[in-house]
């Protein structure tokens, strides 16, 4: 059966079921709450196999407190309709084993109260969800799906953990997904039914030329830039990469390091700026608007993602979509799709000088934008969803 017979084929037997999403932070409607984005991305592809797609995600109840309390109101767009009822819990690691944790109740009483029907249910997150939708089942009659997007030490701790509602969560789901290949192992000793699906990049990460996605941004076209985006905590290493700039920038002072995020160590990051003498050389960006980032990548010479670990990051697949070279610890999934020096470079995690000078041979490589581009089409949102959508067409027949 050729590709293109297959995917009609697919949207046909999807085409009158609804698919219920599970998880944790969904964007809300203006992105205010930037949430799981790559859960969005997925599903803004999935949704064209669907009749509809429900996402429920539960939000922390806190009297008007919390930001995620004021700004979560449901929505919906084309044929995805997102839910946010309000809960308490205190999470599993801090709980140990007396689970306090209202979110299975709250899901299921807002599904009968809404009188919400559906056919498949995809949960992300192993902790609740994984979980949330294996009461669903039992109780639904339908099948679960779960993907497992945890960093490495947040799955680790998982595993080593040997949690009973996470042990069952993984082993009576009817399939698992996991967004590397190197961990499928040890989730078989649990379910023989996993698959290895990496993150995929939205159409919105394209190539744009890098002279206009600099006037975008007000940037000459007389430096080296290097751009990194992520939550500024200690797990990212940012702190490696700006020591490493100020080794850079002894030997090459045309090279400009951007840093792209928000997050607690925000203030220990620009004392260590400013310690080492590169307010010139290495600026915090803060929160970058989602329609800004496309340049912000494009404008830039290389991508570093200085990560001390990682599950498999977004961002690496956003930055080979726009035929940039991606410069990333040898952590997570990152090998498994780094596989080649014609698309970045692997560093050793939390390697100041080994950092410093794969960006610096970086720097001085003559990168082939259409290689880099070529590849990264596998991990595109369309063909990502396909994979998604063969894993749901199999878990539904061996459910008939």
């Amino acid at each position: 059966m050729t590709e293109k017979i297959m995917n009609n084929f697919q949207k046909k037997f999807f085409s009158d079921k609804v698919l219920l999403v599970l998880t944790p932070c969904y964007p809300n409607k203006d992105t205010s709450v930037i949430g799981d984005m790559f859960v969005k991305t997925q599903l803004d592809e999935i949704r064209k196999y669907f009749k509809k797609i429900i996402v429920i995600s539960p939000i922390l109840f806190s009297l008007g407190l919390f930001s995620k309390d004021r700004l979560c109101r449901d929505y919906a767009y084309e044929n995805i309709e997102v839910y946010y009822p309000r809960c308490y819990y205190i999470p599993i690691f801090w709980s140990g084993p007396f689970v306090i944790d209202n979110r299975v109740t709250v899901i299921d009483k807002f599904i009968l109260d809404k009188k919400l029907t559906f056919d498949l249910i995809h949960s992300h997150f192993t902790w609740p969800f994984a979980y949330i939708g294996l009461k669903l089942k039992e109780k639904y009659r339908k099948p679960v799906i779960t993907t497992i997007h945890e960093n490495g030490d947040w799955f680790n701790q998982e595993v080593q953990m040997a949690h009973p509602l996470i042990n069952l969560s993984w082993s009576a789901n009817d399939a698992l997904i996991r967004v590397n290949q190197k961990d499928i192992p040890i989730l078989q000793r649990y379910n023989k039914n996993v698959y290895a699906i990496p993150n995929a990049f939205s159409p919105a990460f394209h190539p744009v030329d890098m002279r206009i996605a600099r006037k975008n941004l007000s940037i000459s076209m007389d430096s080296k830039i290097i751009f990194s985006l992520g939550f500024l905590i200690k797990r990212k290493g940012f702190n490696y990469l700006i020591d490493a700039m100020k080794q850079i920038s002894n030997q090459r002072p045309d090279v400009v390091c951007y840093i792209g995020g928000v997050g607690p160590d925000r203030s220990s990051l620009q004392v260590q700026i400013d310690r080492l003498n590169l307010k010139h050389k290495v600026f915090l960006l803060g929160s970058i608007p989602g329609d800004q980032l496309t340049f912000w990548i494009n404008a830039s010479d290389l991508f570093v993602l200085s990560s001390l670990n990682e599950g498999n990051p977004t961002v690496m697949f956003e930055v080979l979509g726009c035929g940039k070279p991606f410069i990333g610890t040898n952590v997570g999934g990152v090998p498994e799709v780094i596989s080649s020096e014609n698309y970045g470079i692997l560093v050793e995690p939390a390697n100041t000088s080994d950092l410093a000078k794969k960006i610096m041979n970086a720097l001085d490589r003559d990168w082939d934008r259409d290689t880099i581009l070529a590849y990264a089409e596998q991990y595109s949102a369309e063909n990502i969803a396909k994979k998604i959508i063969d894993v749901y067409l199999d878990v539904l027949r061996r459910n008939k």
